[in-house]
């Protein structure tokens, strides 16, 4: 058997009120310039929130979902799916905050399964392109 081990992933980043559009803008690190990202805003907003929310569970903040969810006055069954994403494996994460999975929040919609193997098997049926016949 063996033990669980767990992985905190931290994003620093900002998100910048632009008329019309949001702008994430990360800190810049060794004098370079940050990478612009085709990411959905959306989406990293999503992944940002969710990762807060589990840090917020996880330091004892909230008791549970459901406290969490009237607290923060969302829906429970929301908040459980965007909690989801924090179990993404880190490869997922990296590719959908470069842009590389553009229909990414349809993870939200579908049951991801805790394995990462598992969860990369559902990300390739999920985005392969749409077969003909």
């Amino acid at each position: 058997m063996t033990t669980a081990t767990s992985i905190t992933v931290r994003v620093p980043l900002a998100i910048r009120h632009q008329p019309g559009r949001k702008t994430v803008v990360t800190p810049m690190t060794d004098g370079v310039a940050p990478v612009t990202t085709r990411a959905d805003p959306a989406l990293v907003k999503a992944l940002a929130r969710a990762f807060r929310y589990q840090r917020m569970l996880d330091n004892g903040v909230y008791g549970s979902v459901t406290d969490m969810a009237a607290a923060e006055k969302i829906d429970r069954g929301y908040l459980g799916r965007l909690l989801q994403l924090t179990l993404l494996a880190p490869d997922i994460v990296e590719e959908m905050l470069n842009g590389g999975l553009p229909l990414s929040l349809h993870l939200m919609r579908v049951e991801v399964p805790s394995e990462w193997t598992k969860q990369r098997i559902v990300v390739a049926k999920l985005f392969a392109p749409a077969r003909d016949g």
